[in-house]
């Protein structure tokens, strides 16, 4: 009996936002939805791609990879501690230079969406629209992002902080150079937590559209409320 009340309202829910949204127009759902997301990967680029943004983040920070990790305690135990700890700031500080220039990437593909994807995502979950984006273009950001991410880590010098690390990892058999492709894990990494503050920032536009500060992105996702 309970299930069915249940169910009865999450049905009359549904209804009533969906109605709530068929009042508005669908140039007014999308312009609300895009800018939305739009706001919030403005948002995350600003707080990820300054110093310490992902450093000093421990939601976001990036770990060595896990073929790394599995021999740093032991690493550590040898006094290469400071090895470790260097590999660690340089991909951080790569990802920290590369997210900036993926901001055009990332507001265009929102930019695309299309009404129905739109008016989908704006009944859907809190992060429905940020887990959209990134099933939809993930792997084609990925690829257009590791050209950037190789420039990155050339700047900050990743390729002689990890030759060093993995020498001294070699001369004690515990690593191999080819163990991990350090470039696709740092680009990966950092859509990862790209992804990751986009969707905080939705559900912070989703739970109060009025700190928006957008009558569009108000109005749209006021509806849903």
């Amino acid at each position: 009996m309970r299930a069915a009340v249940l169910a009865a309202f999450l049905s009359a829910a549904a209804c009533a936002a969906l109605a709530s949204l068929d009042s508005l127009s669908n140039r007014d759902a999308v312009a609300g939805l895009k800018a939305a997301l739009e706001k919030g990967s403005l948002a995350a680029v600003g707080l990820l791609g300054r110093t310490d943004g992902f450093f000093a983040n421990d939601k976001v920070k990036i770990p060595l990879p896990e073929s790394l990790r599995r021999y740093e305690k032991l690493m550590r135990n040898f006094g290469m501690g400071k090895y470790a700890d260097e590999l660690i700031l340089a991909m951080n500080r790569a990802a920290e230079t590369a997210v900036p220039e993926a901001k055009a990437l990332f507001v265009d593909a929102v930019r695309k969406m299309t009404v129905e994807d739109a008016k989908g995502i704006l009944t859907g979950g809190e992060t429905a629209g940020t887990e959209y984006f990134r099933r939809a273009t993930s792997e084609p950001l990925r690829k257009r992002f590791l050209p950037i991410v190789q420039a990155a880590t050339k700047k900050v010098k990743l390729a002689e902080v990890y030759n060093r690390y993995a020498e001294k990892g070699v001369q004690f058999g515990l690593i191999s150079k080819e163990q991990a492709d350090l470039d696709e894990y740092v680009a990966q990494k950092a859509l990862d937590g790209l992804f990751y503050m986009v969707g905080e920032e939705e559900r912070k536009i989703r739970k109060d559209p009025v700190k928006a500060g957008s009558d569009i992105i108000r109005r749209v996702f006021g509806a849903l409320r």
